[in-house]
């Protein structure tokens, strides 16, 4: 299995994300949102937005690890914001940068942020969901 990260020319080249993936293997995952909570569901960095993106992030590679994937495998991340505002970017890169250091992984992917009202839980500041390809 293969993710191959493009940026198409006639596209803008984003550093932050990349416009497509191509992917190949044999069975399409699709993971449910992953929000920030613990193995016992405890909530993780209240009020912190950067620590429930990291959180997010590690949920994800968590859940891909139990059925013998890892996040290397991520075609596609869609990312749920509650009440976006450009001023919380440097506090999502923070928090992928955190998972990705931890992970020792490229957390570069294909993406797409929607600024949401809210989310399933009152303390829940983002929600993240993935696309993955594993053999």
């Amino acid at each position: 299995m293969s993710v191959t990260l493009v940026n198409p020319e006639g596209l803008p080249k984003p550093e932050v994300y990349r416009q497509l993936s191509v992917a190949t293997g044999s069975k399409l995952v699709f993971l449910a949102g992953q929000v920030a909570r613990d193995a016992d569901g405890r909530p993780v960095g209240e009020g912190d937005f950067a620590a429930q993106v990291e959180q997010c992030y590690l949920n994800i590679a968590t859940a891909l690890a139990g059925i013998g994937g890892s996040f290397d495998d991520v075609a596609k991340l869609t990312v749920y914001v509650v009440d976006w505002s450009p001023e919380k970017m440097p506090l999502l890169g923070e928090g992928v940068g955190r998972a990705a250091a931890k992970l020792g992984i490229d957390p570069v992917k294909p993406i797409t942020l929607l600024g949401v009202a809210a989310l399933g839980e009152p303390d829940l500041l983002v929600e993240v969901e993935a696309t993955a390809v594993i053999e």
